[in-house]
């Protein structure tokens, strides 16, 4: 079994082709009960691929000696970094069309050897592909094209290592190969945590999160990686750079700002000082039921624009809430959750259920603690957010389409645009494949000034066809974002499959700008080609 394969310290093994664990995915026997629920699926699912089947060839470049104890060409290591975890890349597998598979995967242990690395492939036309855990859903870790003679997979999980913890500053210097349980491991015996929690979390690593400026599972104030950087180091083909660690400053242009979100196309983030927080000690949650959606967005407004800072304010349509076990009765479900390391939250969940209810909803009673029940509604939502993306791959099985996007806009925008998802991604779903689509949404992340809506669809496929029923409806649901100003990607990043979308979000001068920053950090165009820009 491949290194990256198997979660480190445990025999656990990862799937290479799908999500998570691979001994998470449903059985046959789900896969066909999934299946029921969107007439028009397969009678019988898909096989599971096999890494044997694959047009693995032989390498199109081989290391220097210097080099070579760094680098496999091994096929399971190739395969296990070929792709990410995009419906469009777990269909791609199960149909046997992986597409491009890196020609060799290396595994540096320090900056010296990613700067070596690099070197070796600028001087012999390699493209890079920086990879930390594998996770991402927007064509952010795969090759495509044919300009480049070989493919290497820079894999930074061997850097994985919290390097110093300062407890005066609550910071810590940490490699970016860490996955968010080895990180997190790192920190718990000083009781501190970087709190940072994305639905990835077991499976992608720091590094990750900060080339994609990755948004976490909190709802407000801290929602994305970029606001805990204290300070990063990037190697480049260029050369190598610190910048200082610092609380705030107003000197010029962020040197962090050029590469939180760059997405490896224009260095390798190795490591970066994070602030860090207390573990929390006090949590409550709760649920309110609406019965009407708008009403329920209104409320959602009103909590995001006091001072309450819940950690979790997610509304589910009722589609959703269905989904999740949250509600049966048609019901639109705020779950709601507070927590603090210094003193209760009781009275702020209990603030916030009363603003709920002044727009028309119908509150649990809180939950104090760590988590509700199973059988509540909180309880539920949390365990099918866990389980949702294997529960994808069960239908992916079954010749279903199904994906999830999402996008950011300011309240203004926000009702018209999630009423025009719902009807016109739906329309394309239903023109490409001749079934009536699901499309669901909530509410992942909440402003004062807007929200952050997260679309489900789910519509029987044709058999072949997938991949291109996934991409007309991925055009309609870019095309209505545009056209609302709604940002292409809140927090899954840009990669090669919104490149669209971010070509028309982004100002054309800013465009020259990164265009001449590729250019002079990036002289022979090695990294990650096709990500962010040509």
């Amino acid at each position: 079994m491949p290194a990256t394969a198997t979660d480190p310290g445990t025999a656990r093994p990862r799937s290479w082709w799908g999500w998570g664990h691979a001994d998470a995915h449903p059985d046959d026997a789900e896969c066909i009960a999934l299946g029921a629920l969107l007439p028009g699926t397969l009678a019988r699912p898909l096989p599971p691929p096999r890494i044997a089947d694959l047009p693995i060839g032989r390498p199109g470049a081989a290391p220097p000696s210097s080099l070579a104890h760094l680098v496999t060409a091994d096929p399971e290591e190739r395969a296990a970094h070929a792709m990410g975890k995009a419906y469009r890349d777990v269909i791609r597998a199960l149909r046997g069309r992986p597409g491009r598979i890196p020609d060799l995967v290396a595994r540096p242990t320090d900056d010296l050897e990613v700067a070596d690395l690099l070197d070796w492939a600028g001087e012999h036309a390699v493209a890079v592909i920086p990879f930390g855990g594998g996770s991402s859903v927007v064509g952010g870790v795969e090759y495509r094209g044919d300009a480049h003679r070989a493919v290497l997979s820079l894999d930074l999980t061997a850097m994985d290592r919290v390097l110093e913890i300062d407890t005066t500053s609550r910071s810590a210097l940490i490699q970016a190969g860490a996955l968010g349980p080895v990180l997190e491991g790192q920190l718990r015996p000083h009781g501190l945590t970087l709190r940072h929690f994305p639905q990835s979390f077991e499976f992608s690593t720091l590094g990750g999160w900060l080339a994609t400026r990755a948004g976490g599972h909190y709802a407000t104030v801290h929602t994305h990686i970029d606001d805990f950087v204290q300070s990063l180091r990037v190697v480049t083909p260029a050369g190598a750079g610190t910048s200082w660690r610092l609380p705030g400053s107003g000197a010029g242009p962020s040197p962090d700002r050029l590469f939180l979100g760059s997405e490896g196309s224009l260095g390798v983030i190795t490591e970066a000082w994070m602030r860090l927080q207390e573990r929390p000690r006090h949590k409550a949650s709760a649920s309110v039921a609406f019965a009407d959606f708008h009403r329920a967005l209104d409320a959602v407004r009103a909590i995001a624009q006091s001072d309450l800072v819940p950690a979790n304010c997610r509304l589910l349509d009722p589609g959703e809430a269905l989904l999740s076990g949250a509600s049966h009765d048609g019901s639109t479900v705020l779950v709601l959750g507070f927590e603090s390391a210094t003193g209760p939250v009781e009275d702020r969940l209990e603030t916030a259920l009363d603003l709920a209810r002044a727009h028309g909803g119908r509150g649990e009673a809180p939950q104090a603690d760590s988590g509700a029940g199973a059988d509540s509604a909180v309880g539920a939502w949390r365990s099918a957010f866990l389980r949702m993306p294997y529960l994808r791959d069960g239908l992916a099985r079954m010749g279903a389409v199904v994906d999830t996007f999402e996008t950011a806009a300011t309240w203004d925008r926000v009702p018209a645009l999630i009423d025009a998802v719902r009807t016109e991604v739906g329309a394309a779903a239903l023109k490409a494949t001749g079934h009536q689509a699901t499309v669901n949404c909530r509410l992942t992340h909440v402003y004062p000034d807007g929200a952050a809506p997260y679309f489900t669809v789910a519509v029987a496929g044709r058999p072949g066809d997938e991949v291109q029923i996934w991409d007309d409806i991925k055009a309609a649901a870019t095309d209505v974002l545009n056209r609302h100003r709604a940002t292409i990607t809140h927090h899954h990043a840009v990669g090669r499959d919104h490149r669209p979308g971010y070509d028309l979000q982004r100002p054309e001068p800013f465009a020259l700008a990164l265009r001449a920053a590729k250019h002079a950090l990036d002289p022979h165009h090695i990294l990650n080609p096709g990500v962010l820009l040509d």
